[in-house]
């Protein structure tokens, strides 16, 4: 009795071909990651400098806590790279004491920064009688009477690598300004229509 082998040998033709697309898509994803990873390690993080802060509010009650002040904040951004542009997708600004949030965000307009370029926003932030802990107002009145006050500026959003034709996925990216606001006998800011500001140059700590 002879076996009809002709459909066993199409099936491991089949076989051999799936396994042959399947390898094919594995090196496929290992290129991409390699790729991914390569541009991880190759590509500067963007600097970020704050120059300068105006204030035009500044405000603390206590019993009840609250809160208010209004800012304009001027940060310019930095490619360092040589060869890979960034697409800064969603860019928010807020301002924070002691980890606390003090303002709404300010929404910097998506843009796209070449290799070596700069660009300067000058976004305004403000908080309208904001809740605070009793500490954290406390510890503001303490600060304002000895003349100085410590904020931190906050900038979250998601930024895209691009070099060449290739572009990357979205990743997170942090970064914190410190800036000092005085007061009193030692105020260091200029009086400018209703507002005093303050020149700092200030680089940023920037995590992505």
């Amino acid at each position: 009795m002879v076996r009809d082998c002709g459909r066993h040998g199409e099936d491991h033709s089949k076989t051999l071909k799936w396994v042959g697309i399947v390898v094919g898509i594995l090196i496929f994803l290992s290129i991409v990651v390699f790729i991914i990873v390569r541009f991880l390690v190759w590509c500067k993080n963007p600097i970020f400098i704050l120059q300068d802060i105006s204030v035009y509010a500044f405000n603390v009650s206590l019993n009840p806590n609250l809160l208010t002040s209004t800012f304009q904040v001027t940060v310019s951004s930095h490619n360092p790279n040589d060869n890979a542009g960034i697409y800064y997708d969603k860019l928010d600004i807020y301002a924070a004491y002691q980890s606390q949030r003090i303002t709404l965000g300010s929404s910097i307009p998506p843009t796209y920064q070449g290799d070596n370029k700069d660009d300067i926003w000058s976004p305004f932030i403000y908080g309208t009688s904001v809740p605070v802990a009793p500490f954290l107002a406390l510890a503001l009145c303490q600060d304002q009477s000895v003349g100085s006050v410590l904020l931190t500026i906050k900038i979250d959003g998601r930024m895209r690598w691009k070099v060449g034709s290739v572009i990357t996925g979205p990743y997170h990216l942090h970064a914190d300004c410190l800036a000092t606001i005085t007061f009193g006998s030692g105020n260091t800011g200029i009086v400018v229509g209703d507002a005093v500001k303050y020149l700092l140059i200030q680089r940023c700590d920037v995590n992505v």
